[in-house]
């Protein structure tokens, strides 16, 4: 079609094949020309038109190819990022960003140099049920905010996932992993924090990596709480807000993650349709009438990342997610574990 932009793929992962070639294989905008593959060719059994290479250097040299999606282990995302940009490609790469800040912030320096676009896959803002607490919170429909709970929690005492998230490198553990999903939709909400308290444990026997976090980020009038742990066979709320005039409790996550694993593709009706019994409960005073009672959960769509990423380098659209807040996300991970070190509540410095 015209303006299709042409897409590699580096790694095919659970990233890789979960999160990211479904969106793009089903965009009419885009074209899926060739994935990184070491050890195997799952991805050309699945998309038989697509090239499987062993090596990004291919995608990097290839001049048909536009866009790369960088969805490696962490350690790589800023050689690769790096090394697309200065090759002339736009670049999607998984969260979280980079291992460092400072690493973040020489990516957008040569961003803004090579004149090529870093998009930070963020998806979670594409939530339903984060969708629905931000159309609450963007109506005030508790109030003045009181306090925020987010939570992601499993009960995974025995690793199941890849092993280098249980390496002790760079930008490994929990925090890394599952942190920057819950403090990007704090920052979205909030903005950023003035002062922050984390602490962060080690749970898992023999474990090398970090398995929980409880953060709290402080604004003027209230702090967000973020917490994730592998301990938790009986689940809490997904999100707890409390207002001046009620309160929003949500149970239950997003099903488009476990719609991608079983193989869905992301489309249809059902696509991200949330079951009614995990519709969220809304306690709260709107006028002079007491409110109680399920709020339908609004239909989440990762989709809309590769939506915004193509208008973005077709039509000059603004990014979704700017690589500024990608580092800000890095920054708060950077100053909870220096809080956690102090076992003190640190302030924020931008």
């Amino acid at each position: 079609m015209q303006n299709e932009i042409v897409t590699g793929i580096v790694g095919y992962g659970l990233s890789g094949r979960v999160f990211h070639a479904p969106f793009i294989h089903i965009h009419p905008g885009f074209r899926l020309k060739s994935v990184v593959e070491r050890n195997s060719a799952l991805s050309g059994l699945r998309y038989p038109y697509v090239q499987v290479v062993s090596d990004y250097h291919q995608l990097i040299d290839d001049p048909e190819i536009e866009l790369i999606v960088v969805a490696v282990p962490n350690i790589f995302h800023y050689q690769m990022v790096k090394d697309s940009l200065e090759a002339g490609k736009h670049v999607v790469v998984e969260k979280p960003f980079t291992p460092t800040s400072e690493e973040g912030l020489k990516l957008i320096k040569i961003s803004e140099k090579t004149g090529k676009k870093i998009l930070v896959f963020h998806n979670r803002r594409w939530d339903g049920d984060f969708k629905t607490l931000k159309k609450i919170t963007g109506q005030k429909l508790v109030g003045e905010i009181m306090e925020f709970e987010a939570h992601f929690d499993r009960f995974t005492p025995v690793r199941t996932r890849a092993a280098w998230r249980d390496e002790p490198k760079p930008a490994s553990g929990v925090l890394y992993d599952l942190g920057p999903h819950l403090i990007d939709q704090a920052l979205v909400l909030f903005g950023l924090p003035h002062e922050i308290y984390a602490d962060i444990r080690y749970q898992r026997k023999n474990t090398r990596v970090d398995d929980y976090f409880h953060i709290e980020l402080y604004y003027d009038s209230f702090k967000a709480i973020l917490k994730a742990g592998v301990f938790v066979k009986e689940g809490g709320p997904r999100y707890i807000l409390h207002g001046s005039k009620g309160s929003f409790i949500k149970y239950g996550i997003d099903p488009q993650e476990a719609q991608l694993k079983s193989g869905m593709m992301p489309v249809g009706e059902s696509w991200g349709t949330e079951d009614p019994e995990l519709y969220g409960l809304l306690h709260t005073e709107i006028g002079q009438t007491i409110f109680k009672g399920k709020i339908t959960t609004e239909r989440g769509n990762y989709g809309g990342f590769y939506q915004n990423v193509y208008e973005t380098l077709i039509s000059g659209n603004e990014m979704e997610v700017t690589p500024h807040q990608a580092v800000n996300v890095i920054s708060v991970i950077e100053h909870a574990f220096k809080s956690h070190a102090e076992k003190s509540r640190i302030k924020f410095t931008y």
